[in-house]
C-alpha cells in the first residue's frame, strides 16, 4: 500500500506543479486524502457518488471542480490542492 500511496502522491504533485499549484504542505492531511482516494478508486472523498456514470466522471481526482476551487477559495475542496 505505501508503494500506491507514493505513486498517487507523486503523480499529483507533478500535476499540482504543471498546474501553477501544489499539494497541501500538510503531509498528513495528504495521506489521509490519497488513502481515501485508493479506496474509493480515486473518486473524490468529499463528494458522493450519484450511480450516474457520466456525472461521476467529474468527481474523479483531479476532479472537474478544482481549479475553480482553487482560484476562488485558495484549495481545492477536500484541501489536496492549494494555491
Amino acid at each position: 500500500m505505501e508503494d500506491k500511496i507514493k505513486k498517487l502522491t507523486k503523480e499529483y504533485e507533478d500535476y499540482a506543479k504543471e498546474n501553477g499549484f501544489r499539494l497541501n504542505p500538510d503531509k498528513k492531511v495528504v495521506e489521509n486524502i490519497i488513502l481515501l482516494l485508493l479506496k474509493k478508486n480515486k473518486y473524490c472523498p468529499c463528494r458522493r457518488l450519484s450511480n450516474n456514470k457520466e456525472e461521476d466522471k467529474k468527481i474523479i481526482c483531479p476532479c472537474y471542480y478544482h481549479k475553480e476551487e482553487i482560484k476562488n477559495d485558495g484549495h481545492c475542496h477536500c484541501f489536496l490542492f492549494v494555491k
